[in-house]
């Protein structure tokens, strides 16, 4: 995975409520078996009409919005359990997703995949929001290493939680099976200094 410490970027925003894993990424389009070409099929049915054409009005059809931080209404990645929902946000560009709430299983799955998600408050995410429709170009800064987002425009901020583990593996770049070969040396010494040998 590509590390991760801090983003400066305007953001696309996307302000409807329980947001589900089947509307990230419709099941029809789950039968790739790597993780690229999701991101062609991100809210495949509110991106397109019937005839394949882009809906103008949908937020990430909208020139107007660029940006590598989606921010999404209340309750975020709830439904099933499909990986593949953190695949295709990351796969369109997307490096970090902030909500007031997101359901565990995607929050999870965003973590080991690299994404970030960044649970803010009701409040602080109305006024992102705000300030997006405002000005459209508005920038957030996510801070990882601080673990706090800021808006660029007001500079007001605030702190979001995450496992400090998941935290460690996003600084470094690493996946699980990344980590445990970062500690083969301590691994090794442990080894050679157990009391009990097999």
């Amino acid at each position: 995975m590509k590390k991760f410490e801090k983003l400066t970027s305007a953001v696309v925003p996307l302000s409807i409520e329980n947001i589900d894993t089947d509307q990230i990424i419709p099941a029809r389009f789950l039968k790739a078996t790597t993780r690229e070409g999701f991101g062609d099929n991100l809210f495949r049915d509110w991106r397109f009409d019937s005839n394949n054409e882009p809906k103008p009005e949908f937020a990430l059809n909208n020139a107007a919005y660029k940006g590598k931080i989606l921010v999404a209404g209340k309750n975020f990645g709830c439904g099933s359990s499909r990986e593949h929902a953190a695949w295709a946000i990351q796969d369109y560009g997307f490096d970090v997703v902030i909500s007031s709430f997101f359901a565990d299983i995607f929050k999870g799955n965003a973590l080991n995949n690299g994404l970030l998600p960044v649970q803010v408050s009701d409040a602080f995410l109305a006024d992102i929001f705000n300030e997006v429709a405002k000005d459209n170009k508005t920038q957030l800064t996510v801070d990882l290493e601080t673990q706090q987002v800021t808006i660029e425009a007001t500079g007001k901020s605030e702190n979001f939680e995450i496992n400090p583990y998941k935290k460690s593996c996003l600084i470094n770049g690493y996946d699980d099976i990344d980590f445990i070969l970062s500690q083969k040396e301590l691994i090794e010494i442990y080894e050679e200094n157990r009391p009990f040998k097999y």
